[in-house]
């Protein structure tokens, strides 16, 4: 009797694992979608309609920043979703006309920061000649501290040789946008 239930809870137990299997295999473009949500779609749509950047990109770029989080402040001051720097900010705003846009709307307001942030993204690629590698480390360490390390060869800027540059915050971070920026376009291949 007491095999037979066993046997029996043995079957159960192998029928729901492989229901479950089935279910994730079957729907792993809603369990992607859930691993890795993207928000604010509309707003970095615009973006990076009006910047030519690739949302996925920008999509990324918020995730690593500030996980979603409009009004986050980093430790050292970085302000808003894409965790632009004040200082950085205010050059941008002096450099292009973002209208009645300030350096607090950048930490309040997602639109304004994901609009900042992408077209310094665009800035950096301009900067470092299409260069997504050198462009993500400038946006974290600054573009002086990467030109530096280009000119002293201490990084070529190419993702083989991540592991070269000198700031393991920088390192990490670059690893990290270019694992989600792929990660979105493979989950969300049809959002944009």
């Amino acid at each position: 009797m007491k095999k037979g239930r066993a046997k029996r809870r043995r079957g159960l137990v192998l029928l729901l694992f492989l229901v479950v299997v089935g279910l994730l295999f079957f729907q792993s473009e809603w369990l992607g979608r859930t691993i890795y949500p993207i928000y604010y779609k509309d707003e970095i749509q615009r973006s990076a309609q009006r910047y030519q950047i690739d949302p996925h990109l920008i999509a990324a770029v918020i995730r690593v920043e500030s996980n979603y989080k409009a009004e986050a402040v980093s430790a050292k001051g970085a302000l808003g979703i894409m965790q632009v720097m004040p200082d950085t900010a205010q050059w941008i705003l002096k450099k292009e006309d973002f209208g009645a846009i300030t350096v607090e709307d950048i930490g309040r307001n997602p639109e304004a920061g994901i609009r900042i942030g992408t077209w310094y993204i665009q800035e950096l690629l301009r900067q470092f000649d299409g260069n997504l590698n050198l462009s993500l480390a400038a946006y974290n360490a600054g573009p002086g501290k990467v030109k530096q390390w280009v000119d002293d060869n201490v990084w070529d800027g190419t993702e083989k040789r991540l592991g070269d540059i000198p700031y393991g915050e920088t390192r990490h971070y670059v690893k990290k946008v270019l694992y989600y920026y792929n990660k979105y376009q493979e989950v969300h291949k049809d959002l944009f």
